[in-house]
């Protein structure tokens, strides 16, 4: 079979009547202020009837854009990430731009290979949640004048733009709320980590202890590595949970931790929120599977998405320079798991 001949600008000039450079000039979308608006319709008409397709490549380095930002996430499979990844894509969308996804898996390396995969694939800038240990990669793109936003986390002793929430003041009033209910041994299970915003979150955990005149026991907190499992976690549960003085509430410092958790304690026949109330990071719908509704940290995805992309595209339709540097305040949803 004869494959099909590749429609050029010259058989829509040619069919038209009227100069290759004339058919170029429409079909890019330039003014028309030039020409009548009965040419431009006829050209862009008869493009439309050969299925003219522009050479997306040749247009890219012409005009040194691509339209493409590159989004890395730290794990596409968890709601978080997979919800926050395709606000951004419909903001992108809206503007004429393309994402192109990778998740980093939190291994540093993975990051900075996709980045350099990306920047192969001439993206016009970066939406990055960092990992941990990834300062340096994050420090040659700003070298090298590579616009980008940081999501999620950030590194608060540099200038880099950045939207987040504001984890201290979040994971303080979930302690606050357990307090307010009477609960007075009150653990954290979280990640062993130098990411700034979990740190964030178990600082605001103890500033709250510390405000409702609670213990602030080392012992009420559980930390697992960043690749946890579900026996790391279900360890932790016992500790807290299985001796003469157990937590009567905990706090998870994400929704990972806390589906591992909420296993642990139904595989345990520890009734919530009668014997354990409970408090987690992030919603997902798997919540709606627990046989408790549960209290959540509902971090406004929206605005982290909307905001992010909104900064970087200004940045490279008006060459505005990225200073944004935004910690939103996240809602505490409270129900009967923390009742």
């Amino acid at each position: 079979m004869k494959p099909k001949k590749k429609i050029l600008l010259k058989d829509i000039a040619l069919e038209v009547g009227v100069s290759t450079a004339l058919v170029s000039y429409v079909l890019n979308n330039q003014k028309e202020n030039r020409i009548g608006k009965e040419v431009a319709d006829k050209i862009r008409k008869v493009a439309k009837e050969l299925n003219y397709q522009p050479n997306q490549i040749a247009k890219s380095l012409k005009m040194q854009k691509t339209h493409t930002i590159g989004l890395i996430v730290a794990d596409i499979a968890n709601p978080f990430s997979s919800q926050l990844a395709r606000i951004i894509e419909d903001e992108a969308k809206k503007k004429g731009y393309t994402v192109i996804f990778g998740s980093s898996d939190e291994k540093v390396d993975k990051m900075q290979d996709l980045i350099n995969v990306l920047l192969n694939r001439q993206v016009d800038g970066f939406i990055i949640a960092a990992v941990e240990q990834s300062e340096v990669a994050i420090e040659q793109l700003d070298t090298n004048g590579v616009p980008f936003v940081l999501i999620d986390r950030y590194f608060p002793n540099q200038p880099f733009p950045y939207v987040a929430i504001d984890n201290y003041g979040a994971a303080f009033t979930a302690v606050s709320h357990l307090a307010g209910r009477g609960k007075k041994k009150i653990g954290l299970i979280t990640y062993e980590t130098s990411l700034f915003h979990l740190l964030e979150r178990k600082r605001g955990y103890r500033a709250a202890l510390l405000y409702e005149n609670l213990e602030d026991d080392k012992h009420l907190v559980h930390e697992v590595t960043i690749d946890s499992t579900q026996q790391d976690v279900k360890q932790g549960i016992r500790r807290l949970l299985l001796t003469e003085n157990p937590a009567d509430a905990l706090l998870f410092g994400s929704n990972t931790l806390a589906m591992y958790g909420l296993k642990a304690i139904r595989d345990l026949n520890i009734l919530i929120p009668e014997q354990v109330a409970v408090v987690t990071f992030d919603e997902t719908d798997t919540y709606n599977l627990f046989y408790v509704p549960l209290t959540y940290i509902k971090q406004p995805l929206a605005e982290i998405g909307k905001q992010a992309t909104e900064a970087l595209l200004k940045c490279l339709q008006e060459h505005q320079p990225l200073t944004l540097q935004v910690n939103l305040n996240a809602e505490l949803v409270v129900q009967k798991s923390s009742m």
